[in-house]
C-alpha cells in the first residue's frame, strides 16, 4: 500500500466521471485498515474547464440545445456500483434545487432557462456545462484526505512509457512533464483529418476564394463569416444542421412567433434581414426526424416483447445483426406500431386483428423467416388500409414515396415541389411529435430506440460476429435507425418548417452531388429537375469524424507512432482485413492493445476511441436507466477507478 497518481487526459464529462469514481473508490479505502495510508494524486489534463471541457462550455450560445431531456443525463452513479457517490446527482436533481436555491456561480442566462426549463423539455449544452461545473466543484469540496488534485490547463502532446520503475511521462504542451503510475485517456471530439472528398472541396475553395467550413464543433465556428442574403450550402442534415440553422437565423436577431394553428404549423418566422438563404443537402433530402414529446426517455406504451436481454442471451457469442437480432427487433417495432394505431380510436384496426398479429409475431421464431414475414404481409394487406401501414423504409426515405411521373425523368419537376414536399414532412413529423404515445410512427420509433439500448449491451459484450457488426448493424441499421430516433427536439421541426414557408431555408433534394464549378460551389440532385444552386459558402453540418487512423490529434498520432495503440482490425465477411474507426483494446478495463497485441499496463481508454468495441459512445449516461447500457459509461469509469487502486 501506497501512494499512486494518476493522470487523465481530458477533463469533460467522462473525464470527470473516472476522477469522481477514483473519489468515491479511494475514500472507501480509506475507511479500510488496510487503506489508510494510502495517498492518491489525480492531474487533469484539459485546455478547457474541468467538468464542462470542450463540447459544454458555459458562455456558448443558448441556442445550441442538448438532445436529451432535462430528466435523462447524470455524471454520477445511481446504480450499478459498490462505492456511492461523494457529491453531486443527476442533472434533474440539479435543476429543482438551483429553481428553489440558485447557486452563486449561476449566470443571469442560467437563471432565466432555469426559470422556464421543465424535467421534459430540452436544456441548453451551456446550461448543462453549468450542472457538469458545479459537479465538478462539489467533488472538490468532497475530496477525500490523502488525494490532491491539480488541473492542468494545456495540451497533452505524447503519453511515453517511462523509464525504470514503470508507469508514464506525459509530455504537455507548455513544457511540462506529469510521472504517473496510471494514465486514462478521456479525450472526447479530437480533431480529424478531412476525407478526401472534403479535402478536394478544400483545396479547390482556396483556389477560388471561397469559404469552406469543415466537420466542427459548431460552438468553434465563427458564423459571422456567412454574409446576410448570399446562398449558403449546408451538407448534412442532422444534429449539427439545426445547430447552423439557429445562429444564422434567431442567433441574427429573426424570432418565432406562434400562429395558434395548431402542431405542425405552430409558428411563423419573422426575419431580421441578416440572414443567408440556406439550402440543405443530405442522403436522404430530409432532415432527421424529430424526437416525440413524451414524459420518459422511452415511450411509457412500448414493451420490447421479442428483443430482450434473456433472448439475446440465448444466441451466445455468434449473433448475427440480420439473422438473430433484427426479426426479434422487426416484431417489437410492428407491435408498437400497429397496438397503438389500434389504440388511439382511429378505426383503422379492426377487432380481432391484434390477436391475430400477435400469433403471427410469436410464429417463425425458430428461424423460419419467409413463413412468418407472408403470413403478416397476408394480414395486414387483408385488414389495413394502405396509407395506414407500417412502411419502414419509407419513413427512413420520405421522398421516395413521390413517384417519377409518366414522359419524366425526375420526381420533382421544380423546387417549389421539392420544398412543398419537404415541408409537408415536416409539419406531419411535427404533429407526430406532438401526439407523443398516441403516435403509431413515433412509437414504432420508440421501439426502434429501445431496442438499440439493448443491442448497445449486446456490443459491449461482445456478442455479435465482426462480420455483422460491420456489414449489418454499422452497414446500413446504424444509419437507419439514427435518422428515425437520434433527431432534434420537436420544436426544431417547427422551427425548420417555419423557416421554410418564410423562404429562408430551401432543400437540395435526395442523394447530392457537390463540386465546383465556374468557381463557386454548386449542388444538384438526380431527382430535381433544375439548376443546380450556387454559392461561396459551404457548410459541412458534421462533428468531427471520429477515428482514430484519421484523428489530426497531436496526442493520438503520437500513440500511434510510438506504438502504444492501434485501430482495430476486423475480418469483413469476404475475408478482407478491414481498419475500423476506434482502438483496438482489451475488455473492461478497456486497455490499448499495443503494436504487438499486448495490452499496456497502467493506460486506458473511456468514451468515443472505444467505438470498435461499443456503439453509441457519444451519449450521456442515463439516470435512473432502464437497460444497462444507459449507465454504462460510469461503470467503464468505474472498473478503471478500480483497476487503477489495485495497482498500487
Amino acid at each position: 500500500m501506497g501512494g499512486a497518481s494518476v493522470v487523465i487526459v481530458g477533463a469533460g464529462p467522462r473525464g470527470t466521471s473516472v476522477m469522481e469514481r477514483l473519489l468515491a473508490q479511494f475514500a472507501a479505502l480509506r475507511a479500510t485498515a488496510q487503506g489508510a495510508d494510502r495517498t492518491l494524486d489525480i492531474h487533469l489534463v484539459d485546455p478547457f474547464p474541468p467538468g464542462p471541457g470542450h463540447v459544454w462550455r458555459t458562455g456558448q450560445s443558448r441556442l445550441y440545445l442538448m438532445n436529451t431531456q432535462a430528466f435523462f443525463p447524470t455524471l454520477v452513479p445511481d446504480q450499478g456500483v459498490e462505492a456511492p457517490p461523494l457529491a453531486g446527482c443527476s442533472f434533474e436533481q440539479w435543476r429543482r434545487a438551483q429553481r428553489t436555491a440558485p447557486d452563486a456561480t449561476l449566470s443571469l442566462a442560467d437563471r432565466t432557462e432555469l426559470a422556464a426549463l421543465a424535467a421534459t423539455g430540452f436544456p441548453s449544452r451551456a446550461l448543462y456545462g453549468r450542472y457538469l461545473s458545479w459537479c465538478f466543484a462539489q467533488l472538490l469540496q468532497a475530496k477525500p484526505d490523502g488525494v490532491t488534485l491539480t488541473h492542468h490547463a494545456t495540451v497533452a502532446k505524447r503519453v511515453a512509457r517511462g523509464q525504470g520503475n514503470g508507469g508514464f511521462d506525459v509530455v504537455l504542451q507548455d513544457g511540462g512533464r506529469l510521472p504517473a503510475d496510471s494514465v486514462v485517456l478521456a479525450l472526447g471530439h479530437v480533431e480529424s483529418k478531412l476525407s478526401p472528398t472534403q479535402r478536394e472541396l478544400h483545396d479547390q475553395a482556396r483556389t477560388h476564394g471561397l469559404s469552406y467550413f469543415p466537420p466542427a464543433v459548431p460552438n468553434d465556428v465563427d458564423w459571422d463569416l456567412i454574409p446576410a442574403g448570399e446562398n449558403v450550402l449546408v451538407r448534412g442534415m442532422g444534429l449539427n444542421f439545426f445547430d447552423v440553422l439557429g445562429q444564422l437565423t434567431e442567433g441574427r436577431g429573426g424570432r418565432f412567433e406562434p400562429t395558434g394553428r395548431g402542431a405542425g404549423d405552430a409558428l411563423a418566422y419573422l426575419p431580421s434581414g441578416a440572414e443567408p438563404v440556406i439550402v440543405g443537402a443530405s442522403r436522404r433530402g430530409t432532415p432527421y426526424r424529430g424526437k416525440a414529446e413524451l414524459a420518459s426517455y422511452y415511450p411509457a406504451s412500448v414493451e420490447l416483447r421479442f428483443l430482450t436481454e434473456d433472448a439475446l442471451a440465448g444466441l451466445g457469442a455468434t449473433a448475427g445483426f440480420d439473422h438473430d437480432i433484427w426479426p426479434l427487433l422487426h416484431r417489437d417495432t410492428l407491435w408498437a406500431y400497429y397496438s397503438t394505431l389500434a389504440r388511439n380510436g382511429s378505426g383503422a384496426v379492426p377487432a380481432g386483428f391484434l390477436g391475430e398479429l400477435d400469433e403471427v409475431l410469436h410464429s417463425g421464431l425458430d428461424g423460419d423467416g419467409r413463413a412468418w414475414a407472408d403470413r403478416l404481409s397476408s394480414l395486414v394487406g387483408a385488414h389495413i388500409a394502405v396509407g395506414q401501414r407500417l412502411d419502414l423504409p419509407g419513413l427512413a426515405r420520405p421522398l421516395s414515396r413521390y413517384p417519377i411521373r409518366p414522359g419524366e425523368t425526375h420526381r420533382f419537376s421544380s423546387q417549389a415541389q421539392l420544398d412543398a414536399a419537404v415541408l409537408e414532412y415536416l409539419s406531419d413529423d411535427a404533429a407526430g411529435s406532438f401526439r407523443g404515445e398516441a403516435d403509431p410512427v413515433k412509437m414504432a420509433i420508440g421501439a426502434l430506440n429501445a431496442g438499440r439500448a439493448v443491442i448497445k449491451s449486446l456490443v459491449a459484450d461482445d456478442g455479435i460476429t465482426a462480420e455483422s457488426w460491420m456489414g449489418e448493424l454499422r452497414g446500413w441499421f446504424e444509419a437507419f435507425v439514427e435518422g428515425l430516433a437520434s433527431g432534434p427536439p420537436a420544436l426544431r421541426m417547427e422551427q425548420l418548417a417555419a423557416l421554410v414557408r418564410a423562404g429562408v431555408v430551401h432543400f437540395a433534394g435526395p442523394d447530392p452531388v457537390f463540386r465546383i464549378e465556374h468557381g463557386v460551389f454548386s449542388v444538384s440532385s438526380p431527382w430535381v429537375a433544375g439548376h443546380p444552386w450556387a454559392s461561396r459558402h459551404l457548410v459541412e453540418a458534421l462533428a468531427p469524424a471520429n477515428t482514430v487512423n484519421g484523428s489530426d490529434s497531436v496526442l493520438l498520432n503520437s500513440l500511434l507512432e510510438d506504438g502504444l495503440v492501434r485501430p482495430r482490425v476486423m475480418l469483413a465477411a469476404d475475408g478482407e482485413a478491414v481498419v475500423t474507426s476506434g482502438m483496438d483494446v482489451s475488455g473492461p478495463p478497456y486497455q490499448p492493445l499495443d503494436g504487438a497485441g499486448t495490452p499496456v499496463p497502467g493506460l486506458y481508454v473511456l468514451g468515443l476511441q472505444l467505438s470498435s468495441v461499443q456503439w453509441g459512445t457519444a451519449i450521456a449516461a442515463q439516470a435512473n436507466a432502464e437497460y444497462r447500457s444507459g449507465f454504462r459509461t460510469v461503470l467503464d469509469a468505474d472498473a478503471i477507478a478500480a483497476a487503477i487502486l489495485a495497482r498500487h
